[in-house]
């Protein structure tokens, strides 16, 4: 007997898709993980302009990824220029960072996945049944929004990030003011470590391998070096190609991304992030994982709401460093000077998705001649794809009803916290 299941435009995820399910004699026989969004250019959208202009189109590719789009960039033509920044560009770089962070994971936890665990279809409920949580999880949202319109100019599509450092520093008093403000939502966040933990989700573990940028003795998110979990290979931002391959499929508008050594399905998210640098997190960051049972080697996708959760704990512990070291540190983040040349430069970067990419080739005149970019959910469709039939595998096994299946299907998707937009840049 073969059952055909069709999830059509699968709810609360960023962007269209659809997922096909066949099951035959109690077995999964066929997944589709189908992106249908159109392709959106921006790639060919940069060629033949100036440097000058290409982070502010790429940031268009995400509207809560923009800063992590715009770091990219400029990391890709810093290396190309040969542009060394200073400590403070870096630090005001990671804040950048961290403000998407606060914005995607609390949108995620709160409006995408909490309703699923609730037995809601909504984030709307939700606000209703459970005030506390839903306002405070939008708090934290706004949070970033603010931190970003601090350090960027505004909360998405930020403006004071350049080549070689910023136009513009917050004040002093602007920098401690933030600092109070996030060592306030800490005791929130990890309250909603504990509430994520707390979710029953199925017992199945990805097939993939974990990649995400790592440094000694950093949580890192703005670098040059990126590792995969199964065997500790690490590769720098300039050899990505040797490591990483893009693929196409019939069944979907978005290429997927594998490990070019193994052919295996890549996964990027907090729970790399977390699964990788693990030593490096806060100590309250990582009292709070411990207390939620999130230990490595965590290989449960559906634990990457956990994960996200925990990144908002160290995320207010970093930020309220960072920003209180802006206000009494020393030196400048003014752009550096800096000569135009041919070349070709790879930026990395995490966004709050996972690991970010960006190959830029500029010739001598300053213009782009090419533009590669590989997203966060690029890397991360194939190995969904792949979860998707081990989840609907466990579930037929145990004579789930259609409708089970796709409700949990639908939270495993959820859980990987895709851009389909993304995807289709």
């Amino acid at each position: 007997m073969r059952t055909t299941l069709s999830m059509h435009h699968i709810a609360r995820i960023e962007g269209h898709g659809n997922i096909s399910l066949s099951i035959e004699d109690g077995r999964v026989s066929d997944v589709k993980m189908n992106v249908v969004e159109p392709a959106r250019l921006f790639e060919s959208m940069v060629g033949g302009r100036p440097f000058t202009q290409t982070s502010y189109i790429a940031s268009r590719i995400c509207g809560i990824c923009s800063s992590s789009h715009v770091i990219t960039d400029l990391l890709a033509i810093e290396q190309i220029f040969g542009v060394k920044t200073s400590e403070r560009t870096r630090v005001l770089r990671e804040l950048l960072v961290y403000g998407s962070f606060l914005q995607n994971h609390a949108a995620h936890l709160f409006v995408f996945a909490a309703p699923d665990f609730e037995g809601l279809d909504s984030a709307f409920p939700l606000a209703e049944s459970a005030p506390e949580l839903f306002n405070g999880g939008m708090a934290i949202k706004a949070l970033g929004n603010e931190l970003c319109t601090l350090v960027g100019g505004r909360s998405i599509h930020p403006i004071t990030c350049v080549v070689g450092g910023f136009t513009h520093e917050p004040s002093r008093d602007d920098c401690l003011a933030m600092a109070d403000k996030v060592a306030a939502a800490r005791e929130f966040c990890e309250k909603t470590v504990d509430v994520f933990a707390g979710f029953k989700v199925p017992q199945i573990e990805t097939s993939g391998d974990f990649m995400a940028l790592v440094e000694n003795g950093r949580y890192c998110v703005v670098g040059d070096t990126a590792a995969f979990a199964s065997d500790g290979a690490r590769f720098v931002a300039a050899d990505y190609a040797d490591h990483i391959e893009e693929y196409a499929v019939d069944h979907s508008a978005a290429r997927f991304s594998r490990r070019a050594s193994t052919k295996k399905n890549i996964t990027t998210s907090a729970l790399a992030r977390v699964n990788l640098s693990w030593n490096e997190l806060s100590q309250p960051a990582r009292l709070a994982a411990a207390k939620a049972g999130l230990r490595p080697p965590a290989r449960n996708p559906f634990l990457n709401n956990v994960a996200q959760a925990v990144e908002l704990v160290d995320v207010c512990v970093r930020c309220e460093a960072m920003l209180r070291w802006l206000a009494f540190g020393e030196g400048t983040s003014k752009p550096v000077d800096f000569e135009v040349r041919a070349g070709r430069g790879v930026g990395m970067t995490e966004a709050p998705r996972g690991t970010l990419i960006h190959e830029l080739e500029i010739g001598e005149d300053g213009r782009v001649k090419h533009a590669s970019i590989i997203t966060p959910t690029v890397h991360n469709l194939g190995d969904t794809e792949s979860s998707v039939r081990t989840l609907a595998d466990l579930l037929a096994e145990q004579g789930a009803s259609e409708e089970e299946i796709r409700l949990e299907v639908g939270k495993l998707v959820r859980a990987y916290d895709p851009c389909l937009s993304c995807s289709v840049h």
